[in-house]
């Protein structure tokens, strides 16, 4: 046989081992073992076991290990560990982190190289590996599949730096057996004369004033779950601009399609939401010295305070007899949309990482609909995926959540987000010790404070 002859009959031979198109190995010796490091809080491993299971079906060389840690200690081992080179691949920032996160995180490639395990062959059967290219999100699919808050949050110049499990949503708690007994059928479903009345008629006080029943959690800070989140809410409602695509922060002015009028947005959801702390005030139901809202809430002796779809088991646990309803976040009469308030975590993928395309494959994977409905029946929380919206409209506990996804909204609150929560606090609480009327002062003074945040 001639070598030319040879050749040719050599090259036969590889094409019909290898393939035409895609590179093949035995699975043994396709890649070495890849250990993808992921850190969260809250969720345990057992909420992400099944994923994790199928994920290694399709790439049995990579192991995930799932770290969870408290929320108290997580941020400070975040930042230590990757000051050390010890960080994890994988972990998960809160929404309004994104922009502190943004040197520490990297952006979603447009392709991630993976290897399949598949069968070959119809008599003596092998598993070979595969090489394939596999197509990442695309801002135009991020826009279509996830709902309008994700966009907002994690694309930042154009790029895809993080994608959701599920997206949280405010909405009100309330204490069916005090409505009852106060005779109040109808749960208010704006922010009224009807809310205010129903507060007056729920808020129960001794004879020296104290408040003894509170008809709802609003005008305080420290003992207030999120209240930086209903004020927030509050003026997005009312038609504030929190903060405009050039950064400035406009809470405190009056938008330009309201210039000809001297309503001031920003203000007035200030004054209604400080007034219910306002000894002075009718609708006065709350004040500092009180137990925190939780607290008041699952003791029975609060009607309606303000929360997310976690503290349910919380309550839950901690008052497993408490006749307790969730209704929808209050809007604004006579507004022609809805407004609510979103808050959720993103997973990212480390900048350090030493398997990028990995992380972000398996990122990819379980936030997909076809592997995210594990997490949210094991966790019980609210979809970011438009297309699980309608299933899920239907589960009894979190249907008034996932209702609200469509409508959410957050801000952007700057790379120091709770130095910004503080800032609000403070505005808060000068506003409900202002006895010369020099609110409109106060809210200028600590808007330009939050305004050096974002720069």
């Amino acid at each position: 046989m001639s070598k030319k002859i040879f050749f040719v009959f050599l090259l036969f031979v590889l094409l019909l081992t290898v393939g035409a198109g895609c590179k093949k190995k035995t699975i043994d010796k396709a890649t070495d073992p890849i250990v993808l490091n992921y850190w969260r809080v809250f969720d345990g491993p057992d909420d992400f076991a099944e994923i994790i299971r199928m994920y290694n079906e399709q790439h049995p060389y990579i192991t995930i290990n799932y770290r969870k840690l408290r929320y108290e200690e997580y941020e400070s081992e975040l930042l230590n560990a990757f000051a050390e080179d010890r960080g994890p691949d994988i972990f998960s920032i809160h929404n309004t982190w994104m922009k502190k996160y943004e040197s520490k995180i990297s952006p979603a490639p447009e392709f991630t190289n993976m290897v399949f395990p598949v069968v070959q062959g119809s008599i003596k059967k092998e598993v070979v590996a595969e090489s394939r290219s596999v197509r990442g999100l695309n801002l135009k699919e991020l826009k279509q599949n996830f709902v309008d808050a994700v966009y907002s949050d994690v694309v930042i110049n154009n790029q895809i730096y993080g994608l959701p499990l599920s997206v949280d949503t405010l909405a009100m708690y309330y204490n069916q057996d005090l409505f009852d007994r106060a005779g109040i059928v109808d749960v208010p479903g704006y922010w009224n004369r009807d809310f205010q009345q129903t507060v007056k008629e729920l808020t129960k006080l001794d004879l020296k004033g104290n408040v003894i029943q509170s008809g709802v959690a609003m005008g305080g800070t420290s003992n207030i779950e999120r209240y930086s989140d209903i004020l927030s809410v509050l003026m997005m409602q009312n038609g504030a601009t929190m903060l405009n695509d050039a950064g400035q922060v406009l809470f405190h002015t009056v938008p330009s399609s309201l210039r000809s009028s001297d309503y001031n947005p920003g203000l007035m959801a200030l004054r209604f939401y400080t007034d219910f702390a306002n000894p002075i005030k009718e609708v006065y139901s709350w004040n500092n010295d009180l137990p925190s809202a939780l607290t008041m809430f699952t003791s029975g002796n609060l009607a309606m305070m303000f929360g997310y779809s976690y503290h349910m088991p919380i309550i839950k646990t901690t008052a497993p007899k408490l006749n307790f309803m969730i209704a929808p976040l209050p809007q604004i009469e006579g507004s022609n949309v809805s407004t609510n308030f979103a808050n959720y975590w993103v997973e990212v993928v480390s900048q350090k990482s030493e398997h990028k395309n990995e992380a972000w494959n398996f990122i990819q994977f379980m936030t997909s609909a076809e592997r995210v409905p594990s997490y949210l029946n094991k966790t019980k929380k609210p979809t970011a995926l438009r297309s699980l919206v309608p299933s899920q409209r239907e589960d009894l506990e979190i249907g008034v959540f996932v209702d609200q996804v469509l409508t959410a909204k957050s801000w952007y609150r700057g790379k120091g987000p709770v130095l910004m929560e503080n800032f609000f606090s403070e505005m808060i609480e000068a506003a409900l010790q202002d006895t010369e009327n020099k609110i409109m002062e106060i809210m200028n003074l600590y808007a330009s404070r939050i305004q050096q945040t974002i720069r």
